[in-house]
């Protein structure tokens, strides 16, 4: 994948996301309530994904309730962290006509490719999914 290419699925990821908790953030419909409306999944199957709550994780931390947020989804805490700094990154490359973030985008695929790192990311992503069931979320 080139860099330009990447930095547009990174922005529209971005803006896609900016757009979803906008739209929630003002309909309070996931602070609110405990049903899920925009998991499919979830939806079909009445089993939460191991994402689910990472809406209501963010918003938590957007309204200053950090325990909250972290019960709901601690992959919220990835997200908020992605979405703040992509977009502040790929500004930079633009202006600076580098490829700071395309470069690291490489090296994290390397490093994401190693076995270990797999089988553990791989647990990881269980562990929430098995909290996100038992917890009736």
């Amino acid at each position: 994948m080139n860099r330009g290419k990447l930095y547009l699925i990174l922005i529209s990821a971005c803006i896609t996301g900016y757009s979803w908790l906008a739209i929630n953030f003002y309909n309070n419909a996931f602070i609110e309530s405990n049903k899920l409306g925009g998991c499919l999944i979830k939806s079909i199957t009445s089993i939460p994904c191991p994402s689910c709550g990472s809406t209501r994780a963010v918003l938590s931390f957007l309204k200053g309730d950090f325990s909250d947020s972290l019960f709901w989804n601690p992959i919220g805490i990835i997200l908020i962290v992605i979405m703040v700094v992509t977009p502040i990154w790929i500004l930079f490359d633009l202006v600076f006509k580098k490829s700071s973030l395309y470069n690291f985008y490489h090296h994290t695929e390397l490093f994401l490719k190693r076995k270990w790192i797999v089988i553990i990311s791989i647990l990881l992503v269980l562990l929430n999914w098995i909290w996100n069931i038992n917890k009736g979320l």
